[in-house]
C-alpha cells in the first residue's frame, strides 16, 4: 500500500459526510448559520474545496482551480478572489450563500478529485521536503497534507454538527 493511501481514504469519508449532510438539508436549511461563530454547511463544503484546491495547486505548481476552472465565476460570491477563508469573520462567511446544492458538490468533487491524483502521484521521497520555512518546525510537503486532510475531516464533523442544530437531525 502507498502511504498516502490512508490520506486518500480518509479524505473519502469527509467527502461522504459532507454529501450526506447537504443531502439531508435544502439550500436555505443548508446556507444558515444557526449561530453568528457557527458557520453554514455551505461554508464548511465550500471552504474545504476551496482549501483543498488551494493548498494542493500550491503543491503540485497547478493554477488553483478556483480560478482556472471559472469556480469563481460560477459561485459568484460577494468576497475576492484571494480571500483567506480561514480568517473569515461570521460576516464574511455570511457571504458564502449558494443556491444550487450541486455547484458545491461539484467543486468539492473537483477538489478532491485533484487532491486524490496528487496523492497518487507524488512519491515517498518527496514527503519529507521542506516547502515552508516560515513555520517552527519547517513544514514539509507530508505535514501540509495530512494538515489539509485533518482540515477536510474536521469540517466534515462540524458540518454533520451544524445539520442538527438548524434541523434537530
Amino acid at each position: 500500500m502507498r502511504s498516502t493511501q490512508l490520506s486518500m481514504d480518509t479524505l473519502d469519508r469527509a467527502q461522504e459526510r459532507f454529501i450526506d449532510t447537504l443531502n439531508q438539508m435544502d439550500m436555505t436549511q443548508a446556507n444558515t448559520m444557526p449561530k453568528p461563530i457557527i458557520k453554514s454547511v455551505t461554508w464548511l463544503i465550500w471552504h474545504t474545496a476551496r482549501m483543498l484546491d488551494l493548498q494542493i495547486s500550491e503543491l503540485n505548481g497547478s493554477a488553483p482551480l478556483w480560478t482556472s476552472e471559472g469556480w469563481n465565476d460560477k459561485f459568484s460570491l460577494d468576497l475576492p478572489d484571494d480571500t483567506q477563508d480561514y480568517k473569515h469573520t461570521p460576516e464574511e462567511a455570511a457571504k458564502v450563500v449558494v443556491s444550487d446544492k450541486q455547484l458545491l458538490v461539484n467543486y468539492l468533487d473537483a477538489a478532491v478529485k485533484l487532491t486524490k491524483t496528487y496523492l497518487g502521484q507524488v512519491e515517498d521521497d518527496e514527503l519529507e521536503e521542506i516547502i515552508d520555512e516560515s513555520w517552527t518546525p519547517a513544514v514539509t510537503r507530508q505535514a501540509r497534507i495530512v494538515s489539509s486532510i485533518d482540515d477536510a475531516a474536521m469540517h466534515s464533523g462540524q458540518a454533520v454538527y451544524t445539520r442538527r442544530l438548524v434541523i434537530g437531525k
